[in-house]
């Protein structure tokens, strides 16, 4: 699926954000097996594994009561819909939800020292690490007053990080975004690098927007089932935002804002921001990699008239395509959101038992409904490649999704399991997984049309299919994982057809080995 772009107009944006040789070098650079930015030679040993975690030394906290119980909605109607009110104020008790199954600690694990107990998140994360924080701006709601908080999953609790209605100064930076204007509470997700680049170097800045795309999945999964309207917005000035929440962007910077909810309150004027003299625990072994900040700083707004020239709209152009196999019938899950979050993990070893194509249909369907973005409405970027190892009902070999038609294309025939274990980086779970996908994009017609910006958008919209994936095989009692890839051997694989296109994202769907 190529994508059609509206037409190029002269664009007034920061020209830094359109000299998209600074994406291309970061790309290239960080590609596996021998991208120019990472040191082949390097380990991580779980010792040196950073506190998850931003603590407030000396904040007032507001404690989150939390109710676990489903409220009655399938995760495959969660994921697949948008049911939202046309107007509704969250409460506090809905907004403590809302971040507890998007970012909240759903398990803890002991490994064998050093790593000890381990808690694990609502969403998935490299490495497990948990570099991705979370934050609120909200007016007046039902049991909370306005400001500015951090959410701490530790504790569930809200750190204060202001007091007051700045919305309005969210609103500025996005450049009077409409559904942002009609918000009274505003997510911030922000991605505190060096959590991550101690295990994945300068690769880093790719995981910033596939780990807050696998939380935002939850996000606005957890959000329709309460109805609450959402949106996510990629177009903002990034240093206003990083003011408003006192980051130091070299260390820690926003990443997309999700606004939740609508009301009639108009967002009131806000003071000259004053410092915040809050003091926040370092995380142990912080390594920079000058190359993340340079590719942060290269895809930074700097005005809002920036954003206002920046913000556009992208289409899926449809193709024509022959010899298609429809998808089959969607299969009937009733597992609640809920009950999926909770339970959710990343699939540590595959069965070489198959799947149905029911299974897969399912799975293809109910996650690609799409998004509604500042980027795109109610539709989603990337192109989906598959591998089909074992799937009762479907020939092994590779395929291309072709949403508008709900069919697949087959591209080649064959066994082709070393190719998948190959492809995800040589390991084991690709292999024996029944399917692996792989979340594809034009990249260079991306660029063109959003500069560098457009690589967080094409991460983050792949990310968050993928999170969709993991929910949706979830519920339906399957295994999955992420995994990250050979980026060139990808493309050549299901060359002609991908051809001048990047791997974004990958997740590898199979039944969990039973344990012995």
């Amino acid at each position: 699926m190529s994508i059609l772009l509206q037409p190029r107009f002269s664009y007034n944006v920061s020209v830094k954000n359109y000299e998209t040789e600074a994406t291309w070098h970061y790309h290239n650079g960080t590609k596996h097996p021998n991208g120019m930015l990472l040191n082949r030679f390097h380990v991580f040993h779980p010792s040196h594994r950073p506190t998850p975690y931003k603590i407030y030394k000396n904040t007032p906290q507001v404690s989150l009561s939390l109710d676990k119980n489903p409220i009655g909605i399938s995760t495959l109607d969660a994921i697949s819909t948008s049911n939202v009110s046309s107007s509704i104020v969250p409460d506090l008790g809905t907004l403590a939800r809302v971040l507890y199954f998007s970012s909240g600690i759903t398990k803890k694990i002991k490994f064998p020292e050093p790593l000890g107990e381990v808690d694990f998140r609502a969403a998935s994360c490299t490495g497990a690490l948990y570099h991705i924080e979370v934050y609120l701006a909200c007016a007046d709601i039902p049991g909370l007053g306005a400001g500015v908080y951090h959410f701490d999953p530790k504790h569930m609790k809200l750190d204060t990080v202001r007091l007051g209605d700045f919305r309005r100064l969210v609103i500025d930076s996005t450049a009077d975004e409409q559904f942002v204007k009609q918000s009274p509470a505003i997510l911030i997700f922000t991605d505190v690098f060096a959590r991550n680049s101690i295990k994945y170097q300068s690769r880093e800045y790719r995981h910033a927007f596939w780990d807050s795309g696998t939380i935002l999945a939850n996000t606005l999964a957890i959000s329709s089932i309460h109805k609450i309207p959402s949106k996510v917005i990629t177009g903002f000035v990034d240093s206003q935002i990083s003011q408003l929440l006192g980051l130091d962007i070299k260390e820690e910077a926003p990443i997309a804002i999700l606004p939740l909810g609508t009301t009639n309150q108009e967002a009131p004027a806000y003071s000259p921001l004053q410092e915040i003299n809050l003091e926040a625990v370092a995380s142990d072994y912080e390594i920079e990699y000058p190359e993340i900040n340079a590719m942060h700083e290269s895809s930074c707004l700097l005005t809002e008239a920036d954003v206002l020239s920046w913000r556009r709209q992208i289409t899926r152009e449809q193709k024509d395509t022959s010899k298609l196999i429809p998808l089959q019938k969607n299969i009937e899950s009733k597992e609640p959101l809920e009950n999926t979050i909770i339970k959710r993990g990343s699939t540590r070893k595959f069965s070489l038992e198959p799947i149905t194509f029911g299974e897969l249909s399912t799975i293809l369907a109910k996650t690609t409904s799409g998004i509604d973005a500042d980027f795109i409405s109610q539709d989603f970027l990337s192109d989906i490649y598959i591998i089909v190892n074992a799937v009762d009902g479907l020939e092994s070999g590779s395929y291309y999704y072709v949403k508008e038609k709900n069919a697949l294309e087959q591209l080649r025939k064959g066994n082709f399991r070393n190719a998948s274990g190959n492809l995800g980086l040589d390991q084991d779970l690709p292999y024996d997984a029944s399917v692996t996908i792989f979340l594809m994009v034009n990249l260079d017609k991306i660029l063109e049309h959003f500069g560098n910006r457009g690589y967080r958008i094409a991460q983050l919209d792949a990310a968050i299919t993928g999170g969709k994936i993991y929910l949706a095989s979830y519920a339906l009692g399957l295994g999955a994982t992420g995994l990250t890839f050979y980026d060139d051997i990808v493309t050549n694989f299901f060359s002609p057809h991908a051809e001048n296109k990047e791997a974004m994202f990958l997740i590898a769907i199979g039944k969990k080995e039973k344990p012995t």
